[in-house]
C-alpha cells in the first residue's frame, strides 16, 4: 500500500529549518550593526574632538595583539594535536579501554584538531589585546640615563623591559605547557604512550616530540628565572623593597645557579630526543627541584638568621640607602629644602610684623562649607548648582594676587522634576551659566563671601565683551544635550532666566564646534542606538546643523584623549583668555621603578575632601606631574601640554600617541598664571615624606622619626587625614609671599600612646608664573620644616581640642548654638609666622532646620597655648598677641552685624552697652556654673544655675530687640 505522507511531513521542517536559519541571519545582523552603531559613535566623537588617532592606535593595537595572541596559542597547539597523530603506531595493539575512547573520540576528531587551538587561541587572543600597552611601552621604551644600584642597568629596563619579558615568558610557557599536555594526551589516545604491565612505553616520534617541548618549557623556566633576578628589585621585602643583604648575597646568585641548571636540564632533553634515554633528565628534573629549595629557601634563610638578623644594621644599611635614594627620586622628593625650625610659643605685642603680607592673605572663606550660602545668593533658580566643595584659584586684580573661592554656575537637570521632558532635559537646558568668584580672605558684615564675579548675566572683573560664560562642560552636565541650529532658526536653548523688554529669560543657540553632527539621518540614527532615544530620530528640533554633546565631564573628556594617565581628583575652573576652561593635573605613574617602596595611590590621596577615590593603577612607585591639561567649558575642547618633557614615562607614551601633546612653550601667559602644584602628587609625596623624610640608612632603620599626616579635626571621621591647603604664604627663608600649598606632620603612633604635636610642615611653591610658555624656578619647590626636639608645638588635633575644651570660647560657642542655629567649624589652616605656628580657625553658625546658610560670625587662633575668638580674624590677632599683631588680615575693615537673626541693619551699639556686655558675662558664668554642678550631680545647684542662663539670654535678646 502505498502513501504520500513522508514528502508533506518534510515540507514543514524544511521551513522551518529556513525559518531559523533566517532569524538566526537577521539576529546576528542585528547584533553586528549594534556593535558597529557603538564603534563608529566613537570613532565621531575622538574625530570630532580631533583626537581619532588615539582610537586608531587602541583599535590597531588591540587588533593586532588579539592576531598574535591568537596564533601564538593556536599554531603551535594545532601542530602539537597534528604532529602527535600522524606520527602514531598504526599498527599497534591498544587496550580494550582506549579502543573504547578511540570509538568515541573519532567522530570529533577533525573538529576537536581544529576546534581546540582555536578555542585556545581566542582566549589567548582576548588576553593579549588587553596587554597591548605592555607591548607599546616596550616598542616606544627609551633610556633614563639612570642606572639601577644592582646590576647598573638603565632604568627604563624596568619600566618598560621586564614588565614586556614577563608577560612573553609567561604567555611562552603557557603555550609550551598545553602543547605538551596536548601531545601526551593525543599520544595517549593513539597508543604513542602506552601504560600496562608496570610499564610506561612511548613510541620513538612521541619521544622525540614530548622532549623537545620539555625542554623548551625548561629553557623558558632558565629565562624565567634570570629575569627573576631583575624582579627582585620591584618586590617588597620585610623592610623595604628591593634585595637586601640576603637578597643580594643568597637569593640572587641562586636564581642565577637555577637558571644555569635548568638550561643543563633542558640539554639533557634534547639528548634524550636524539638517545632515547628518560633517565639522565629525569633525574636531572628531581634534582633541579631539590635545588630550588636548597638554594632558593635553605639557604637564604640560614643567611638571613645566622649572619643578618644579628647584625642587621651592619649588613644590610647598604641596601636601606639605596632603597632611600630611590624611592625619594621615584617620588620627586629627593630635592626637598628642609630647614630645622627653632618654633617659638609665646606670643607677644607686634610679633607679626615682618609676616604682615602671609596675615593679609589669609584665607578665612572656607570652600567646603560656604557651597550652601552662595548657592542662596548666587543659584537664582533651583536648575542651577555649585561644586561641593568649591576650589581655590587666584587672580591678579589691580596688580596685586588675591586668593579666591570659585564654582562655576551648572545645570541640575534633577531639580526639572515633573518638567523634565526629552525636549526640556535635551533641547532647552543645555548648559550652564557663569562662575562665581570670591575673596578668599574677606567677607561682609553679615559673614557672607565677598564676590568679585557674580550673577545673572555675568558681572564683575572677569566679565567683558569677549568673556564666554556659558558651561556646555562641566561637572555635571546632562549626559547629552543637542545643540545647533541655522542662524535663521529661532533659538530654543535657555540662556539664563532674565531678559529685556518684560521677558522673563533669555534664549540663545550654541555655535561652537563641541559634539559630532546629528547632521545625517544614519548619524541619527547610531545616537538613537546609543542612548536608546527614538526621539533623536524623529524629533523636528534635530536639523542639518545639530551637534550632540555627550562625555561632557572635564575628566572623563582628558581621560579619553589621554588614556595613559592617572587624572588628579580635583579638576578646577579657571577663567583664561575670556573662556572658562577646567584644568587637570594629568600623572604618569608605574610599579617598576627599582629600589623604590610602593604605596597606595587611592589610601594617599584619600581626605575628607576626598572620599573612597579610585585609580585605574593604585600600587605606585613612581609618579610624575607630566601633563597639564585644559577642556574648554563652551565647546568642550581638550588640549594636553607636556609639562614635564623629561619624564621617561610621558616620552615613551608620546612614541605610541605621537602628536597628541603641546610644548610648554604653547601656554599662554594666563593660563600660566592659574596652573598650580596638583593636589594629589602633594598628598602622595607627603605620604612617602612620612618615613622618607631621613636621608640616612641608621635614622631610617630605627624608625625613631617616623611621621603622619594628622586626622582632619574638623571631621566627625577621625581616620581620614586633614586635606592640604592653597594659600598664599610666605615660608620661613623666602623673601616674599607666593601661592602654595601646605600640609603638617605629627608623629606616627596608635593607641594611649598617640601624641598630636607637630613634628614637620611641608610647603610647596604652588605659582607657575605668569610668563607665557615658561615656568617658574620656583615652582614645585618642596620646602619643609623639621620642628626641633626641644620644643613642642601642638598639633591641629590638639589645637581643636583646646578650642573645644576652652571654658570663655565654649561658653560663646553655646551662645551661639542657642534658639535653632548650629555652628560649624571651618578648616584649621596651619602659618608659619611670627617665629612659631599660628593657627586659624573660621567658625560659621547655620540654622539647624530649613534653609541653611553658613555664614562667617567668628573666627578662633591660636599661638602656642593661647588662644582667642573673636567677630573678626584681625581682632583675634590683635588680642592674641597682646593687643597689636603687628599686621593686619583680610578683614579688618569689617565691622560685624552681631545683632540677633532678626536685626535688619542698623546700629549696632546696643552690643558695646554696659547692659548687654553685663548680660553676656552673666550668661557666660551661667553656663560654667552650671556644667560645675551637673559633673559634681549638683541638680539644685544645676536648676539655679540653668534659671540664671535662661534669665541672661532673656535679658540679651531684650536688648538685641530693642535696637
Amino acid at each position: 500500500m502505498s502513501s504520500t505522507s513522508a514528502p508533506t511531513s518534510a515540507a514543514p521542517r524544511r521551513t522551518r529549518r529556513i525559518v531559523l536559519i533566517s532569524l538566526a541571519v537577521i539576529a546576528a545582523l542585528l547584533v553586528a550593526f549594534f556593535v558597529f552603531a557603538n564603534l563608529y559613535a566613537d570613532w565621531l566623537w575622538y574625530d570630532q574632538l580631533g583626537y581619532s588617532s588615539v582610537l586608531a592606535t587602541q583599535w590597531l593595537a588591540r587588533g593586532a595583539m588579539f592576531v598574535v595572541g591568537f596564533l601564538g596559542m593556536a599554531v603551535p597547539l594545532w601542530l602539537s594535536i597534528q604532529l602527535a597523530y600522524r606520527l602514531r603506531p598504526v599498527y599497534v595493539k591498544l587496550s580494550s579501554q582506549l579502543d573504547r575512547y578511540q570509538e568515541v573520540v573519532e567522530p570529533l576528531r577533525r573538529l576537536a584538531m581544529w576546534g581546540i587551538p582555536v578555542f585556545f587561541g581566542f582566549f589567548a587572543g582576548f588576553t593579549t589585546s588587553a596587554q597591548w600597552e605592555t607591548t607599546a611601552l616596550w616598542l616606544g621604551g627609551v633610556h633614563t640615563d639612570t642606572a639601577d644600584a644592582q646590576f647598573g642597568m638603565d632604568t627604563g629596563f624596568y619600566l618598560f623591559g621586564v614588565p614586556f619579558y614577563s608577560a612573553l615568558l609567561g604567555f611562552s610557557s603557557a603555550v609550551v605547557l598545553i602543547s605538551l599536555l596536548l601531545t601526551v594526551l593525543v599520544s595517549y589516545l593513539y597508543g604513542s604512550v602506552r601504560i600496562g604491565h608496570r610499564e610506561l612505553r612511548i613510541s620513538k616520534s612521541a619521544r622525540i616530540q614530548l622532549a623537545i617541548i620539555a625542554g623548551v618549557y625548561l629553557l623558558l623556566q632558565a629565562a624565567s628565572l634570570w629575569l627573576d633576578k631583575y624582579l627582585t628589585l620591584t618586590q617588597s621585602g620585610d623592610r623595604i623593597t628591593g634585595p637586601t643583604y640576603t637578597g643580594v648575597n643568597a637569593t640572587i646568585p641562586g636564581l642565577t645557579i637555577l637558571a644555569i641548571a635548568a638550561v643543563l636540564v633542558a640539554v639533557l632533553f634534547f639528548v634524550t630526543a636524539a638517545i632515547g634515554r628518560w633517565r639522565f633528565p629525569l633525574i636531572a628534573t628531581g634534582l633541579l627541584i631539590v635545588t630550588s629549595i636548597v638554594v632558593g629557601v635553605v639557604y637564604p634563610w640560614i643567611v638571613n638568621t645566622v649572619q643578618v638578623k644579628p647584625n642587621q644594621l651592619a649588613y644590610e644599611s647598604e641596601y636601606y640607602q639605596r632603597n632611600i635614594d630611590a624611592t625619594q627620586a621615584a617620588f620627586g622628593i629627593d630635592d626637598v629644602e628642609t630647614t630645622d625650625y627653632d618654633a617659638t610659643t609665646t606670643a607677644e605685642a607686634g610679633q607679626l610684623r615682618s609676616d604682615a603680607d602671609t596675615t593679609a592673605s589669609i584665607r578665612i572663606m572656607d570652600p567646603a562649607i560656604i557651597t550652601p550660602t552662595v548657592s542662596q545668593l548666587q543659584q537664582y533658580r533651583s536648575y542651577y548648582q555649585f561644586s561641593d566643595p568649591m576650589d581655590v584659584d587666584r587672580y591678579t586684580i589691580d596688580g596685586q594676587s588675591q586668593d579666591t573661592i570659585v564654582s562655576v554656575r551648572d545645570l541640575n537637570t534633577a531639580a526639572l522634576g515633573s518638567d523634565a521632558s526629552w525636549q526640556n532635559s535635551t533641547l532647552v537646558y543645555t548648559h550652564g551659566y557663569g562662575m562665581v568668584v570670591a575673596k578668599g580672605n574677606e567677607r561682609t558684615s553679615d559673614g557672607d563671601p565677598v564676590f568679585l564675579e557674580s550673577g545673572i548675566p555675568a558681572s564683575g572683573f572677569l566679565s567683558s565683551s569677549d568673556f564666554e560664560p556659558r558651561i556646555y562642560f562641566g561637572e555635571d552636565s546632562p549626559t547629552y544635550s543637542i545643540v545647533g541650529a541655522p542662524e535663521d532658526t529661532a533659538p530654543i536653548e535657555l540662556d539664563y532666566p532674565s531678559g529685556t523688554d518684560g521677558s522673563s529669560e533669555t534664549k540663545t543657540t550654541f555655535t561652537g564646534d563641541g559634539g559630532p553632527s546629528l547632521g545625517s539621518w544614519f548619524n541619527r540614527l547610531v545616537y538613537a542606538l546609543k542612548f536608546q532615544s527614538e526621539q533623536i530620530l524623529f524629533s523636528d528640533y534635530v536639523n542639518e546643523d545639530s551637534q550632540i554633546l555627550y562625555d561632557r565631564d572635564p575628566l572623563d573628556r582628558a581621560q579619553k584623549a589621554a588614556p595613559y594617565l592617572t587624572l588628579d581628583s580635583d579638576p578646577y575652573p579657571s577663567v583664561v583668555d575670556g573662556r572658562i576652561v577646567w584644568i587637570i593635573d594629568g600623572y604618569t605613574t608605574s610599579d617598576a621603578y627599582p629600589y623604590s617602596t610602593s604605596t597606595s595611590m587611592s589610601q594617599a590621596i584619600e581626605d575628607a575632601n576626598n572620599e573612597n577615590p579610585q585609580v585605574a593603577l593604585d600600587t605606585i612607585n613612581y609618579i610624575r606631574n607630566s601633563v597639564k591639561i585644559t577642556v574648554d567649558a563652551y565647546d568642550g575642547s581638550v588640549t594636553l601640554y607636556a609639562w614635564d618633557d623629561t619624564d621617561p614615562l610621558l616620552q615613551a607614551w608620546q612614541n605610541v600617541y605621537p602628536s597628541t601633546l603641546k610644548s610648554v612653550s604653547d601656554m599662554s601667559s594666563e593660563l600660566m598664571s592659574h596652573v598650580r602644584y596638583p593636589t594629589d602628587l602633594f598628598k602622595v609625596q607627603r605620604t612617602m615624606l612620612g618615613v622618607y623624610h631621613v636621608d640616612d640608612a641608621q635614622s631610617f632603620y630605627q624608625q625613631d622619626n617616623v611621621w603622619a599626616t594628622p586626622a582632619d579635626p574638623t571631621s566627625s571621621d577621625q581616620t581620614v587625614n586633614q586635606p592640604p591647603y592653597y594659600l598664599t604664604m610666605q615660608m620661613p627663608g623666602q623673601d616674599s609671599p607666593t601661592f602654595s600649598m601646605f600640609t603638617s606632620f605629627i608623629p606616627r603612633s596608635t593607641g594611649t600612646d598617640s601624641r598630636n604635636v607637630l613634628m614637620g610642615y611641608l610647603a610647596v611653591d604652588s605659582d607657575a608664573g605668569s610668563t607665557a610658555g615658561e615656568k617658574s624656578a620656583d615652582y614645585g619647590t618642596l620646602r619643609l620644616l623639621e620642628i626641633t626636639s626641644d620644643t613642642t608645638i601642638p598639633g591641629p588635633g590638639q589645637v581643636q581640642n583646646t578650642f573645644n575644651s576652652d571654658p570663655t570660647i565654649s561658653s560663646a560657642i553655646n551662645l551661639l548654638k542657642q534658639g535653632q542655629s548650629q555652628v560649624k567649624n571651618g578648616n584649621l589652616l596651619t602659618l608659619p609666622v611670627g617665629g612659631g605656628f599660628l593657627y586659624v580657625q573660621p567658625v560659621y553658625v547655620q540654622a539647624s532646620t530649613g534653609t541653611q546658610l553658613p555664614q562667617l560670625k567668628k573666627v578662633l587662633v591660636a599661638f602656642g597655648n593661647d588662644v582667642a575668638f573673636e567677630d573678626t580674624l584681625d581682632e583675634a590677632l590683635n588680642d592674641l598677641f597682646g593687643g597689636d599683631s603687628g599686621a593686619t588680615a583680610g578683614d579688618q575693615q569689617v565691622v560685624p552685624d552681631t545683632g540677633s537673626s532678626t536685626d535688619t541693619g542698623g546700629s549696632t551699639d546696643t552690643t558695646d552697652s554696659t547692659a548687654y556686655q553685663d548680660a553676656l558675662a552673666a550668661a557666660k558664668q551661667a553656663m560654667l556654673d552650671r556644667e560645675s554642678a551637673l559633673q559634681s550631680g549638683d541638680w539644685t545647684a544645676y536648676g539655679e544655675a540653668d534659671q540664671r542662663l535662661t534669665d541672661a539670654v532673656n535679658e540679651l535678646l531684650s536688648l538685641s530687640g530693642d535696637q
